[in-house]
């Protein structure tokens, strides 16, 4: 309750909170809220531009529904479009369209908005005509997720290990400090594509979605093991460690209900400045062509198509999963910060 009441006083950092849940609504919510699915292409249409959604016609009408004006190609080539301004296309809300399962299982056809005679690419279209606005809410889904569980795995696997090595001290905690240390000295990047060039790249994309997180979690445990080590050497010596001793629970009984509960402000605080690396990873990799594949959409292998200098020249518009990632990591990285600042000063000096 004193973070959220910290987190209110800080203007960027309700904004930043703010901000992470939109995202994850729309993630949550993207069969219902995409005009589209992330696989369908409209191969007339490639490099789409985005599309103006306008009130008033080029006379100065108002109109009570708004519309999108007809984009003729005009060069197959350059895909360079005109707007036909005497074909104009209304634009419906709660309109019927692909059908979709609504949260996973509701099967329906329902979408929040749409154009029933023509196309609105709201960010524009990639080059094999599929609207990137869709694919971004789709592939939130796959980037956020991987953030939050990836996180979660590396930090079970790290506080358990910190917190074994800090109660028992001696060669235990000898043995796993030097293994976090191996794991620490390697190059994470490199890490992480040496450990993906291990498996085939013939795998289905559920099979990479999990083999990411698998990743992403070996690497991201051993630091914060450390520091949760470095903790418990200081609470295994408080008065309720000693009781609970003294009435004869076990060790792992002590680590996980006494010990470890009293490390959760620090893990709290760490974890959500932790999540922007796990989305920037997972990023990495599908851009890389190493992570989750086409035709499913990710973040990262949607950037993929910008690494042309030229693409990027003529449809700047395929760098809007980029301002994606931008948003997240910055409101994540804010939010963190303000967290980090609520906390006492021993703790802050933990979190850099």
């Amino acid at each position: 309750m004193e973070l959220l009441k910290y987190i209110k006083k800080n203007k960027l950092a309700y904004l930043s909170l703010y901000l992470i849940g939109i995202f994850y609504l729309l993630a949550i919510f993207a069969d219902f809220i995409a005009p589209y699915p992330y696989d369908i292409q409209h191969r007339d249409t490639p490099y789409h531009p985005p599309t103006q959604i306008h009130f008033f016609d080029e006379k100065g009408n108002f109109h009570l529904r708004p519309f999108v004006y007809k984009y003729e190609l005009v060069d197959p080539i350059s895909k360079s479009y005109k707007i036909n301004y005497d074909v104009k296309h209304p634009i419906y809300f709660f309109t019927h369209g692909h059908a979709h399962y609504f949260l996973g299982f509701i099967k329906t056809d329902l979408h929040l908005f749409g154009a029933k005679e023509g196309k609105i690419f709201l960010l524009g279209a990639d080059n094999l005509g599929r609207d990137i606005f869709s694919r971004i809410l789709y592939a939130s889904r796959i980037s956020l997720s991987i953030g939050l569980i990836g996180v979660f795995l590396s930090f079970l696997i790290g506080a358990i290990v910190g917190g074994i090595a800090g109660y028992f001290g001696g060669r235990v905690d000898n043995i796993l400090m030097r293994i976090s240390e191996i794991v620490m000295s390697f190059p994470s990047f490199y890490l992480m594509l040496t450990l993906r060039a291990v498996f085939p790249i013939t795998l289905s994309s559920v099979e990479v979605f999990l083999l990411i997180v698998v990743i992403l979690s070996f690497i991201g445990w051993a630091g914060l093991a450390r520091v949760i080590r470095g903790m418990v050497l200081s609470i295994r010596e408080q008065d309720f460690v000693l009781a609970a001793k003294s009435y004869g629970a076990s060790s792992f009984r002590i680590i996980i209900k006494h010990i470890l509960p009293n490390t959760y402000s620090y893990l709290l605080i760490a974890a959500t400045l932790a999540i922007p690396g796990y989305i920037l990873g997972e990023s990495a990799l599908s851009l890389l062509g190493l992570g989750i594949q086409e035709p499913y959409a990710s973040w990262g292998n949607m950037l993929a198509s910008a690494r042309s200098i030229t693409a990027v020249s003529q449809y700047p518009w395929i760098l809007a999963p980029g301002v994606a990632i931008f948003l997240t990591v910055l409101a994540f990285n804010l939010l963190g910060d303000a967290l980090r600042d609520a906390l006492d000063p021993k703790l802050k000096r933990l979190i850099k």
